[in-house]
């Protein structure tokens, strides 16, 4: 007798670590992203006719038992996971739950990890009947409509019948963006009160998230591109007024960021774009992520009267040589430059920046720390470099002399780039640490920077209430360093 529902499928987004943990992340009191692939992929599949619901464990940390109550009622024929490195062994300990409580189940993984390692994950995780490699919805609807025939389906890694783990090689033709419904943000549960922006980067709420275009054209060592590759696509100026005119009228947001890599890569659709929001106003501001190269002063203008509120720059170092080894166009006279010419336009200045990154030395820490405060950015934020698997630079560091460029202690999930997994030769990493606590109490200690967060009282009150909320787990990170409290 049949016990599974073959056009039933369970989206789920893992934790990354215990439940009993989250309340002393750090990490989650300051930013909590709604999975926006998993929507996707969602309100793709309910288009085919295929029953499908998402619980996300990172927004909900106590999901568990919603987990198995779903499989016991609707017992469906596939359970879905999204991972990224650091939650990947959570998400395979959830599809082990997921095999006790329904055995039929067929459990699949998807995301950038899995497209990264492919068949190496299904040899060591027996508990993963498939992985789905690079863009989701059409790979994920032809192996629910036929999941007999996998060697048919492109994009997939599948085990045959004779228990060997094959690659289907990826897919020939990629989706048209325009052509997709927008993301399922209502199977989101609490969308959009249970998610967050990072503090201080938003003037006001609800806000919220979404992409607008897919992959990037740079090669970059420490970036993985292993779900898009290096293709890039978008949507249409068009399409992305419509879905923010729809988040605006079905969630009353006043605030959107742009979870693109490259969101101005393309000039010509974001003018466009704003030009849509100048003519009919939405009543909603924006952030974005952009490249140096793609901004020029009309376009900032353009965007500021469009509702741009806050733009991130990809800066990584400081030091010229260290940045050049590892960052295509590496010019830090043009990045200062575009850094005045973003605020000149009135738009905040955000800075994404890297320590640890192969060849760090105290001294390139130092130029790295000069170089920020002769910027006077708006915010920043400092990573710690983590090789994730599909970047440039994790090959090297774990190929044949690899030993040459540092050290690497690859414990998935640690890999959250709030650890020092990788320390650069000649570094050790309690004194990265001690740079990293340094470089952010420098920062912050500066009277500007000061000042600008005072400033922030009345343009993100919001940020300031959640700051003071949990002031106490914010000293305790600045203190400590540590992304979770340690519980006795």
């Amino acid at each position: 007798m049949q016990t599974t529902k073959n056009k039933v499928i369970l989206l789920v987004h893992p934790l990354g670590y215990s439940s009993s943990k989250a309340a002393g992340d750090v990490s989650r009191l300051a930013n909590i992203m709604p999975p926006l692939g998993l929507a996707s992929i969602s309100a793709y599949l309910t288009e085919q006719g295929f029953d499908n619901d998402i619980i996300d464990c990172y927004a909900h940390p106590q999901s568990e038992q919603l987990i198995q109550d779903y499989l016991r009622v609707h017992k469906p024929a596939f359970i879905g996971f999204s991972c990224t490195t650091a939650n990947f062994l959570d998400g395979e300990r959830l599809a082990r739950m997921a095999k006790e409580v329904l055995p039929e189940v067929k459990v699949v993984f998807g995301g950038v990890h899995v497209s990264a390692l492919k068949e190496r994950v299904l040899l060591d995780y027996p508990v993963i009947d498939y992985l789905v490699v690079g863009e989701g919805e059409e790979t994920l609807s032809e192996l629910l409509q036929s999941p007999a025939t996998p060697k048919l389906i492109e994009g997939l890694v599948y085990k045959d019948v004779q228990g060997e783990v094959c690659w289907s090689g990826r897919r020939k033709q990629l989706l048209d963006l325009d052509k997709l419904p927008f993301p399922a943000y209502h199977k989101l549960a609490g969308y959009p009160d249970a998610y967050s922006l990072p503090i201080f980067n938003y003037p006001k709420v609800p806000n919220g998230s979404c992409l607008s275009s897919r992959g990037c054209p740079y090669a970059c060592s420490y970036c993985d591109r292993s779900v898009f590759k290096r293709t890039f696509r978008y949507n249409s100026a068009d399409y992305l007024y419509r879905h923010m005119k729809y988040l605006k009228e079905t969630y009353s947001l006043k605030h959107l960021n742009f979870y693109d890599d490259q969101f101005t890569f393309n000039r010509k659709r974001v003018a466009e774009f704003c030009e849509l929001i100048i003519a009919q106003p939405l009543g909603i501001t924006f952030n974005c992520a952009a490249r140096a190269e793609h901004l020029d002063p009309e376009l900032l203008q353009l965007m500021k009267k469009a509702g741009c509120w806050m733009i991130s720059l990809g800066i990584e170092t400081g030091d010229p040589d260290l940045l050049a080894m590892h960052r295509q166009n590496p010019d830090l006279e043009m990045l200062k430059e575009k850094v005045h010419m973003i605020q000149s336009a009135g738009i905040r200045v955000k800075g994404l920046l890297m320590m640890g990154l192969p060849g760090e030395t105290e001294k390139s820490i130092e130029k790295s720390k000069e170089y920020v405060h002769s910027l006077n950015l708006d915010d920043f934020n400092l990573a710690k470099f983590t090789p994730f698997p599909g970047s440039p630079i994790y090959d090297g560091i774990k190929g044949e002399g690899g030993e040459m460029l540092g050290t690497f202690d690859e414990d998935w999930r640690e890999m959250d780039c709030m650890q020092f997994r990788f320390v650069p030769k000649g570094m050790t990493a309690e004194r990265l640490d001690e740079l990293f606590i340094d470089f952010y109490r420098s920062h912050f200690q500066r009277a500007r920077v000061i000042w600008g967060y005072v400033t922030m009282l009345w343009k993100s009150p919001d940020s300031w209430l959640r700051f003071l909320g949990n002031l106490m787990s914010f000293l305790r990170f600045a203190r400590t360093n540590k992304r979770i409290a340690e519980t006795k």
